[in-house]
């Protein structure tokens, strides 16, 4: 089984993020793998180990997306494939689907995994697009997944009314949910290993692509601006006789918050 995963480069979330004048502050901010697809490749790495799979990883994006391969490679992935080309700087989940299904075509895998949605963005679009581009069967939501045969995976999906199992036929595409495992820590001796592993660089040209064949010229949805959230006013206390506190609240929450 040869299996492609995704993972993609994220601000640190845990971060105190600054907006101004619509746009992120870029000073002080640091990057880390989609907690999503931490577990995509931990999925991946385990599917390797029990069933001998052949593992490949790729990452879009800037110098620095070449951390989150090498975070990979530490935790067990194989191969690595880096797309880097500044004319993916504005390019939405369609444009994304459309590179990562010339990838796959190119690398005849079986099985993709991806994580279910980018905690910077919340879109869990690419690898449902990718799936419909790519005309093969998609299961989202992904919390255990069992080899039953060389074509066939059995897999357990959370659903509107409880944990649903599923037969698939390969090829396939998954997206994971973070209940599916834990991601492991990266060992010493991956960590190091992983600084030599050679990493694949590709771009547009490389992979044959125009931005018109991406659907990029032009982009179908673009960020116009960021909102900084507003900000939560302090709560009031009161203190004092029990009856005389209950009136208070039930006056405050008919006259001013307007709840009952």
């Amino acid at each position: 089984m040869k299996i492609l995963t995704t993972v993609k480069k994220v601000v640190d979330v845990e971060l105190n993020i600054q907006v101004k004048e619509g746009k992120i502050v870029q000073d002080g901010l640091q990057y880390v793998m989609n907690a999503w697809d931490e577990n995509a490749v931990e999925a991946t790495v385990q599917l390797k180990e029990n069933n001998g799979a052949e593992t490949t990883l790729v990452c879009m994006g800037d110098s620095e997306s070449t951390l989150m391969i090498r975070k990979a490679y530490a935790m067990g992935i194989e191969n690595g494939i880096h797309v880097d080309d500044p004319l993916l700087e504005s390019a939405d989940s369609n444009g994304y689907a459309k590179v990562l299904k010339k990838i796959y075509e190119n690398g005849d895998y079986d099985l993709i995994i991806t994580g279910k949605q980018a905690q910077d963005t919340d879109n869990g679009h690419t690898g449902i697009m990718l799936a419909e581009y790519l005309d093969i069967p998609c299961v989202s939501n992904v919390v255990a997944i069992e080899v039953v045969d060389e074509s066939q995976l059995a897999v357990s999906r959370i659903g509107d009314s409880g944990t649903e199992i599923i037969n698939v036929n390969l090829p396939a595409l998954l997206t994971v949910s973070d209940s599916i495992n834990e991601p492991r820590l990266p060992a010493l001796r991956g960590i190091m290993m992983a600084k030599k592993k050679a990493i694949e660089t590709k771009t547009l040209a490389d992979l044959e692509l125009t931005l018109e064949q991406i659907d990029m010229q032009p982009v179908r949805t673009e960020i116009l601006e960021y909102q900084a959230p507003s900000v939560r006013q302090a709560g009031k206390k009161f203190e004092g006789d029990a009856a005389e506190i209950t009136a208070k609240v039930v006056q405050l929450l008919s006259n001013e918050a307007k709840v009952i």
